[in-house]
């Protein structure tokens, strides 16, 4: 069963990337402070990092293609390794500076524009090769491993730095990308017929309609996901209780996610996709307002449990379209546009979500993210319903004759 260990070596090489990469945000920010001495200066790998994402429908059309084996998904990890291990070898020489750490995050934001879409096609090639149906499995789990990463990998993180180990979780995690990249060079190329186009993202929606509606409703959860971040943050700093709200938030969200792994495969078997992804982002949306309106660190924990569960059916459902009505170069360029709806509306509402909150207050702005989500997910349901788009017996998506 070739395609059963090709399968475990991607899982497990992403697994323990995002597991790193979890711990060592920890540490990343409090090594820029103590050797730049600037607040400024710990955000610029993480924002350096967003820009080549976002600009990826436009430089990354051919290359993101190129990434079609485990040997060239190896490359790109070497790269994102020395781009991570840049960071404490300058912290370790006394050289780090604001344009090395912007130097770091481009390399880094690139390597995730190709490496990101190009680990989860190669999973689910790997997934239709072992069994029909398997590639969403794989997706969804890849998805979950990535959920208890954030679970977990935050606390692990804050006991090593206690323990001094600040500077090791940085190179931690350049050598566990590393490692995951050198796990994925078994894994067979998927090349696509010579003399077919490069499809772009937008080409690549022709006739994936239901596509389209997944993004619009994960997009504005994505938007509004600042409310529950920087919202809880702020009401714990408000009411004397730092940390406690966002908490009680990630720690509910983290369970919730768990959960939502372990029964999503089989409710997206029962379910329309767009219908449940609709439904998934408007019990988001209603679970944002709840805490708005009873905000205790108790309600803060249920609502993000149950906020958690509801995002991850939604993403299998989104998981369920791409895979099921597309295939090759195409499902890596939707997976792509996919990478870059999250990352573009996140980094919006990141942006946009100090002020708001600002001006309008913590607890009204969770009620209206909430409300505002849970608006686009009910429209998005009604104009599918509307538009026609049904599961024919095969379980392909399609739209009614």
């Amino acid at each position: 069963m070739r395609a059963r260990s090709e399968a475990l070596a991607l899982l497990a090489g992403g697994g323990a990337a995002d597991f790193a990469f979890r711990i060592a945000q920890v540490a990343l920010p409090l090594v820029i402070l103590r050797e730049t001495g600037s607040v400024a200066a710990t955000g610029l790998v993480g924002g350096a990092a967003g820009m080549p994402v976002l600009l990826s429908p436009w430089w990354a059309r051919k290359a993101r293609q190129w990434v079609d084996s485990g040997p060239r998904l190896a490359v790109v990890a070497a790269v994102s390794a020395a781009a991570l291990a840049l960071v404490p070898a300058a912290a370790m020489l006394g050289l780090l500076t604001p344009g090395l750490l912007v130097i770091s995050g481009l390399l880094l934001g690139c390597g995730d524009a190709l490496a990101t879409p190009g680990r989860s096609a190669l999973l689910a090639d790997t997934g239709d090769r072992w069994v029909e149906g398997r590639a969403v499995v794989l997706l969804t789990w890849q998805d979950g491993l990535r959920r208890i990463g954030m679970m977990v990998g935050p606390v692990v993180g804050a006991l090593a730095v206690a323990a001094d180990l600040t500077n090791g979780l940085l190179w931690v995690e350049a050598a566990t990308v590393l490692a995951s990249g050198l796990l994925a060079c078994t894994v067979r190329a998927e090349r696509a017929p010579g003399g077919i186009a490069t499809p772009s993202i937008r080409a690549s929606l022709e006739g994936h309609r239901e596509v389209l509606y997944g993004w619009i409703v994960r997009g504005t959860g994505c938007v509004t996901w600042f409310a529950f971040t920087l919202g809880l943050s702020v009401i714990g700093e408000e009411r004397g209780r730092p940390g406690i709200y966002l908490a009680s938030g990630m720690t509910g969200y983290g369970v919730g996610s768990v959960i939502g792994t372990a029964i999503s495969l089989a409710i997206v078997r029962r379910i329309r996709p767009v219908p449940l992804a609709s439904i998934a982002w408007t019990g988001m949306g209603l679970c944002w307002i709840g805490m708005g309106l009873w905000t205790t660190p108790a309600v803060v924990a249920v609502m993000g449990a149950f906020s958690g569960l509801t995002v991850v059916l939604g993403i299998a459902a989104i998981s369920v379209i791409i895979t099921r009505s597309s295939a090759g170069a195409e499902r890596r360029t939707l997976l792509s546009g996919q990478s870059v709806v999250v990352s573009a509306s996140s980094s919006a509402g990141m942006l946009a979500g100090g002020p708001v909150i600002a001006a309008a207050g913590a607890e009204p702005t969770l009620v209206g993210a909430g409300l505002l989500t849970a608006l686009v997910a009910v429209l998005v349901l009604v104009r599918c319903e509307t538009a026609g788009y049904v599961r024919d017996r095969d379980h392909h998506v399609g739209r009614a004759a």
